[in-house]
């Protein structure tokens, strides 16, 4: 096959808030690659996941964040501007979404961020090696109904090593029959669904972008059952 020049194009997404007449705004440059078999497009999700990061950025400052499914890394680019210390993480099976990972990070002078490869259902060495965390972020991370069950193992084991984290993820209804239920019961998880108005991601159009527009997005964060 011949090989192609990557074509990337820059997305730039600002989130904004306004306390006491005054405003505070982030922006934040993604580069997406123009290619239907690398996926790295900037989703609704991520700008949901990302708002929901910024409007709680007073808590994330010092906190230990890692991104599962991280791609185009919107929502950990954010947790990393507004303080946090941030592990970025891909499939170890895919290295072009780790280098656009990489590619983000560098875009938005970032040096200090680390990119590991994570496979969902795997207990890898870089899955083993990582640090304790306070926050963990996924995007759209159940987007494929085969694959849940891998991402809940992998939420699963960083629960358990990290009793006190949470779960922020977000995600896209794509169809009624897809449901994460019976599976948090199974691993033994709580789910509490976060409204979009708590924190103005109720909107056709959020962080300058027309997304996530007319799609139903969902916020939830995932914790251990105490023991």
């Amino acid at each position: 096959m011949e090989n192609r020049p990557i074509e990337i194009v820059q997305k730039v997404f600002t989130f904004e808030e306004y306390k006491d007449d005054t405003r505070q705004s982030l922006n934040v440059s993604l580069p997406e690659v123009l290619d239907p078999h690398y996926g790295m497009y900037v989703w609704p999700c991520a700008v949901v996941l990302a708002q929901y990061v910024w409007t709680h950025r007073q808590h994330l400052i010092h906190k230990s964040v890692l991104e599962l499914g991280a791609g185009v890394s919107l929502p950990g680019v954010v947790a990393a501007k507004c303080g946090a210390q941030v592990i970025l993480s891909d499939s170890a099976e895919i290295p072009l979404c780790l280098e656009n990972c990489r590619r983000t990070c560098k875009e938005n002078d970032l040096p200090n961020i680390l990119t590991v490869g994570i496979t969902w259902g795997e207990i890898s060495p870089d899955l083993l090696l990582l640090p304790s965390l306070d926050i963990i972020l996924g995007s759209d991370v159940f987007y494929e109904p085969e694959d849940f069950e891998n991402v809940l193992v992998t939420i699963t084991f960083l629960l358990r090593k990290n009793p006190e984290a949470q779960v922020w993820t977000t995600y896209q209804e794509r169809s009624a029959d897809w449901s994460i239920e019976s599976l948090l019961h199974k691993w033994n998880l709580q789910c509490v669904n976060i409204p979009l108005e708590n924190f103005s991601a109720n909107k056709e159009q959020l962080a300058g972008s027309t997304l996530p527009g007319n799609h139903t997005v969902q916020m939830m964060i995932i914790t251990g059952t105490p023991s």
